[in-house]
């Protein structure tokens, strides 16, 4: 008997309990969030999706960023279907990997080459094994709090990582320059790497963007003591500058991980470098069953061609920032203390003195049931295909939401 449509999602997850551990793991596991989100959905289409029960939302999550041209992008389906008729998974490589590999190195400034996995764990742990290979040290500093992926040396919880698993790593303070400088003495002539992300990006607290000063010094550290100055551009890549988030203070890295957005959903992650590092990608040995698989690389060309083309970056800045005037009005006008941070094309909305998260719980909530999907501490993403009516019907219904904040 087929269950009422209201049902789906409930059962659903009754179902995966009993098959799946804690019935989902990692970000996605929806009891992460405050009751009330679905955990499952069954279509989406440009910048929207729809839940199982056959709710239709607005999406600022976008896959949780994978999505940058807009679900089922036509051009990027092409592509895909084109590929997938004459092979994915082969014996080797198509040329879809000569093809990307030259178009990214064309795309990104600081690149003379590129690797290509699966997902963004694979690509900063293959930077990092780089970095150890090309100058033969161990110590790796990083910043407090910052996410790199969720394998024992970088995951965020400690539970079944071991002491050893980290025992290279030194932390520091993203965008304090003595903090930095400490890190880097401690490591002392062991120093293989200064590892940042494109900016500071940490759960629930506000996003900041990486000051030149600070950018510019750990480029010069890194050149200073031989270490692998890298960027982790996993979650920020081709939304910021196509060339890399860091063009955007005017440095460039030595090694930079991509995955999320490079195929517009399609499973697939990247590695760039700079010749000096050339011969320590040659040496590592790194590799993966589906690693070489087509299809996803036939959709990573046609979406940074289209990006480029269209200038994605640009239509993702004008809709991002008349998101954040919009809700700046609004926060003014209902008298609701708004904290908006990050860059406009990947938003960051936080209520003040709301320690609790109760405040975002309730504006996030309201605007599920008014059709908009937002979260109410993780990083957002804005997709190109979000349009000025896209924009205005969600700054309609955040208005009704900062309403009910504002009651209490």
């Amino acid at each position: 008997m087929d269950l009422p449509l209201e049902d789906l999602d409930q059962a659903l997850r009754s179902r995966a309990a009993r098959v799946i551990p804690g019935g989902m793991w990692g970000h996605q596991n929806i009891t992460r969030m405050p009751a009330g989100y679905p955990q499952y959905f069954s279509r989406a289409e440009g910048c929207r999706t729809w839940d199982a029960n056959g709710r239709g939302y607005i999406d600022y999550i976008c896959a949780w960023g994978p999505m940058i041209l807009g679900y089922g992008d036509p051009e990027v389906e092409a592509a895909a279907e084109a590929q997938r008729r004459l092979g994915d998974g082969m014996n080797g490589p198509s040329a879809r990997l000569v093809e990307l590999a030259e178009l990214v190195v064309d795309v990104v400034p600081h690149a003379d080459w590129a690797m290509f996995s699966k997902n963004g764990t694979d690509a900063t742990t293959a930077c990092l094994t780089i970095a150890r290979a090309g100058t033969g040290r161990r110590k790796v500093i990083l910043a407090r709090g910052a996410y790199h992926g969720a394998i024992p040396w970088c995951s965020p919880s400690v539970v079944g990582v071991t002491e050893e698993d980290r025992a290279h790593l030194i932390y520091f303070d993203y965008n304090d320059i003595a903090s930095l400088e400490n890190a880097v003495d401690q490591a002392g002539g062991d120093l293989a790497a200064i590892l940042v992300s494109a900016f500071k990006h940490d759960l629930g607290k506000e996003h900041v963007l990486p000051t030149v000063d600070f950018a510019r010094r750990a480029r010069a550290l890194a050149d200073a003591t031989g270490a692998a100055l890298i960027v982790d551009d996993v979650r920020a890549g081709f939304r910021l500058d196509l060339g890399g988030s860091w063009e955007c203070v005017g440095v460039r890295p030595d090694l930079v991980a991509w995955s999320k957005a490079i195929a517009n959903g399609y499973a697939l992650a990247a590695v760039t470098g700079n010749d000096r590092f050339r011969e320590g990608a040659t040496k590592i040995f790194t590799t993966g069953s589906f690693w070489t698989a087509s299809v996803s690389m036939a959709a990573a060309i046609a979406t940074i061609s289209k990006l480029r083309r269209i200038d994605g970056v640009g239509i993702m800045a004008r809709m991002g920032q008349r998101l954040r005037d919009g809700l700046g009005r609004q926060a003014v006008r209902h008298g609701v203390g708004l904290q908006q941070s990050g860059p406009v094309q990947m938003p960051l909305v936080l209520f003040e003195g709301d320690a609790d998260r109760r405040l975002g719980h309730v504006f996030c909530l309201a605007l599920l049931e008014r059709g908009v999907y937002m979260h109410p501490t993780h990083t957002m993403f804005l997709s190109a295909a979000h349009t000025e009516a896209d924009i205005d019907a969600t700054l309609a219904a955040t208005d009704e939401a900062l309403g009910v904040v504002a009651k209490m």
